[in-house]
């Protein structure tokens, strides 16, 4: 009987940490949708802390850091994102742009090549891309 109770105890444990991990999620992506980052920063960072392979947690961050101009951290939280899930497309663009502002552009058009092989929803994103390049061309012939 009590192997039985300390069953049941255990999967009703992991029951509630894998509901409280969901949680954490979706609280702090509402938070982040309010603006309210500090707390939605805290939030992501908890639930990597128990869901360690989560890329939108990463990739939420690094849009945090972003916002806080802390390229260091932006750019560590989506090479993460992508390391954890390479198909992001929403991580590939922002390293792009990363890779733009750097004026890294020859490494800016390779990932571009890769970010034309996995969209689906940002293909728009593409033309951006682009540009930005040309324009980078037209300058450096000049």
């Amino acid at each position: 009987m009590r192997h039985l109770l300390l069953a049941l105890s255990f999967f009703l444990f992991s029951v509630t940490a894998k509901a409280d991990k969901y949680n954490f999620f979706i609280e702090a992506k509402n938070l982040f949708d309010m603006e309210k980052y500090e707390e939605a920063k805290f939030l992501f960072q908890r639930n990597i802390v128990y869901n360690p392979k989560d890329a939108s947690s990463y990739l939420y961050l690094a849009k945090i850091f972003k916002i806080e101009e802390d390229k260091r951290n932006e750019e560590k939280n989506i090479k993460t994102t992508l390391l954890l899930d390479p198909k992001n497309e929403d991580a590939m663009y922002i390293l792009i742009d990363i890779e733009l502002e750097r004026s890294n552009f020859s490494k800016a058009d390779e990932l571009s090549k890769d970010f034309k092989k996995i969209c689906l929803k940002m293909c728009e994103k593409i033309t951006s891309i682009e540009s930005r390049l040309k324009d980078f061309e037209r300058k450096d012939a000049s």
